[in-house]
């Protein structure tokens, strides 16, 4: 499942000095999902270890669980729940599409519509979605807009008796347009790191950093006993290789947290001399047009860090540095654009940037 709708623009940065005797508590797991990579870096402590599970059946409880998502809610998986839903079938969502569903509609109206994830036709329209169209004229632009959204869907999924959801099954009473369609891409893959965490902590695990794609969820210490170390990639045209030129890097943890960043240098497309970015903000129709080139959210868990990654990007450096002060259990890191196209930056008070 590719995000097209946020980027994930950093990687993680592991600390190289430490013992052989600690190092060897500690494993990595990698492996291929939703149109990318993931890998799991995780201490083998004597709570692990009493579950007589290895590395391997580590991987495949991992993989299990990143195929049950792939199947639920990808917008690339033509057989998945969601693909059969938007083209307008009846499913049976397993827990999966039902939880993605309720935590997306409470983001909704957390950020005060900036995260819509029924905006999916408005995000195809402009080439961002699950289709390659581009450059709609305000006329399409007003008549997708009056047609999709979270403000004509009900806050709670609720199936019929016989377990079956149809897509009519989810509109409000009396609202105009067709079904609804739904796209994840702003928080899928944050979600996905607090399930494999989630998985992860079932086991006995309390060292851990899930990274897929990009997306983060980290908690206790890393092999050297320190703080986890998250690159936060350079945002500047042609830095397509996470990793490969950093603006700095942030320490994490002990404390469990999500950390997300997004950013439009990666994914736009230029015609007639300006500049389009993936990020489309669901209020307006229209691609965003501010200085806000990045930004790293670190929250309770990464879905919510996904969110408000997303949010930020949507509302630009102003909002996105209020919402961050001003909102308890929230840090945030920012990169923009100053005059002359500087690249300035912003921290909360409890980042640690090196």
């Amino acid at each position: 499942m590719r995000k097209l709708c946020l980027s994930a623009v950093f990687a993680a940065v592991l600390i190289s000095c430490y013992s052989c005797s600690v190092r060897s508590s500690y494993v990595s797991i990698s492996g291929y999902a939703q149109g990318g990579t993931y890998i799991v870096k995780l201490g083998m402590g004597p709570e692990v270890r009493k579950h007589g599970i290895d590395a391997s059946g580590i991987k495949a409880g991992i993989d299990s669980i990143l195929l049950c998502i792939d199947n639920s809610i990808s917008g690339y998986n033509k057989g998945s729940l969601l693909s059969r839903f938007n083209s307008g079938e009846s499913i049976r969502p397993d827990s999966i599409f039902i939880n993605m569903y309720d935590k997306s509609y409470g983001y909704y109206k957390m950020t005060g519509g900036a995260v819509d994830v029924a905006a999916a036709p408005l995000f195809d329209i402009w080439g961002f979605g699950f289709t390659a169209d581009s450059l709609p004229s305000p006329e399409k632009v007003a008549s997708v807009m009056s047609s999709c959204g979270m403000s004509r869907l009900r806050p709670e999924m609720r199936t019929r008796e016989d377990g079956s959801l149809s897509p009519e099954d989810l509109l409000v009473e009396n609202v105009a347009g067709g079904n609804p369609e739904l796209n994840y891409n702003a928080v899928a893959q944050g979600y996905s790191c607090d399930l494999v965490a989630g998985y992860l902590k079932g086991l006995g695990v309390k060292d851990m950093l899930v990274n897929i794609g990009g997306e983060i969820f980290c908690q206790g210490l890393n092999p050297g006993g320190k703080p986890w170390s998250i690159g936060v990639d350079k945002p500047v045209d042609g830095n397509n290789v996470p990793g490969a030129a950093l603006q700095g890097t942030i320490e994490i943890g002990p404390e469990p947290c999500g950390v997300v960043t997004s950013g439009n240098y990666r994914k736009f497309y230029v015609r007639d001399g300006k500049k389009y970015a993936h990020t489309v903000d669901p209020r307006t129709g229209y691609p965003v047009s501010h200085s806000l080139l990045s930004a790293t959210v670190i929250a309770s868990d990464a879905a919510l860090a996904d969110a408000l990654a997303t949010y930020c990007m949507v509302v630009g450096v102003e909002k996105a540095k209020e919402y961050i002060s001003t909102t308890p259990g929230l840090e945030g890191y920012l990169i923009y654009s100053g005059e002359g196209d500087r690249l300035l930056t912003w921290a909360s008070e409890g980042v640690i940037i090196r």
